[in-house]
């Protein structure tokens, strides 16, 4: 079933929604089939963060800083050095060009290609990180044939989720009410974007249903590969909401939106007037 593809797979979700369980499944899936797929590789955050119009006028690519918050929380998955040591031979070389003034001035166009060169010669790629929900406007510039899977898991399940991680995460909220508002915020994001991508280039997986095997079949459509096996062992770490549970009028509207456009695949979400209220 799996066929090959330059498209990237690019896995959205907000914090606590299960993408890091995802992701991993679909690293081992992407690498099998001789390609790679990498748990938070970041790199299209840090270079929309990092590789600015400016930056390309001064003649000065922010490579240390790039490479420097790749290696501080390092992304994860089998294949993930090789993928590692493309890209820093990529920014190199793109660093050179930049001091030289041969790079151009479009930051997009730069980005584009250093995407490129680190996921050369794969037969498919892919990447999950959190935060590609508040970028993006950008990331569809620098990818423009990228395929979304977005997977969304009912507000109050993130945010109690939220409330139990632990470690060094100083933006985590310390309530129910910001944690909801926190997952109001990003996955709307994803709400004002959809209508603007190609209905074969987005699809919406809700989270019990893809621990149920529910979605199985329609990544396997979506992405062109076999999944089964790598999908058998998600299982959800605690008890599923109910569907009844009062929430903030806001989160509710988001939420039924994202639901709505799980269950009907081809639509897009939309926020009906009585809850935006």
């Amino acid at each position: 079933m799996t066929t090959s593809t330059t498209s990237p797979v690019i896995l959205l979700g907000a914090q606590r929604c299960g993408t890091t369980a995802f992701a991993y499944a679909m690293n081992l899936a992407f690498h099998d089939a001789g390609g790679h797929f990498t748990v938070n590789g970041k790199l299209p955050y840090l270079l929309h963060r990092w590789l600015t119009r400016q930056d390309l006028a001064d003649r000065h690519l922010r490579t240390d800083e790039i490479l420097h918050a790749l290696d501080r929380r390092p992304p994860d998955g089998a294949g993930a050095d090789g993928w590692r040591a493309r890209v820093e031979k990529s920014l190199r070389n793109a660093a050179r060009e930049v001091a030289e003034g041969a790079a151009g001035d479009d930051p997009i166009a730069l980005a584009r290609r250093i995407l490129a060169e680190s996921n050369e010669g794969l037969t498919r790629w892919g990447d999950k990180y959190n935060e590609y929900l508040l970028h993006l406007p950008w990331l569809d510039a620098a990818l423009p044939d990228a395929r979304y899977v977005m997977l969304v898991r009912h507000p109050l399940e993130a945010a109690r989720s939220m409330l139990r991680w632990t470690g060094d995460r100083p933006w985590l909220p310390e309530t129910e009410a910001a944690a909801l508002a926190k997952w109001t915020a990003w996955n709307r994001h994803w709400v004002d974007f959809a209508p603007q991508v190609p209905q074969e280039r987005r699809l919406v997986i809700e989270y019990q249903a893809l621990c149920r095997g529910e979605e199985t079949a329609r990544l396997e459509e979506f992405t062109g590969m076999s999944l089964r096996p790598y999908l058998a062992g998600l299982t959800p770490r605690q008890p599923a909401a109910a569907p009844d549970t009062g929430l903030p009028l806001p989160t509710a509207a988001v939420w039924e939106a994202l639901r709505d456009s799980a269950a009907a695949p081809g639509t897009v979400p939309v926020l009906t007037t009585t809850t935006q209220r």
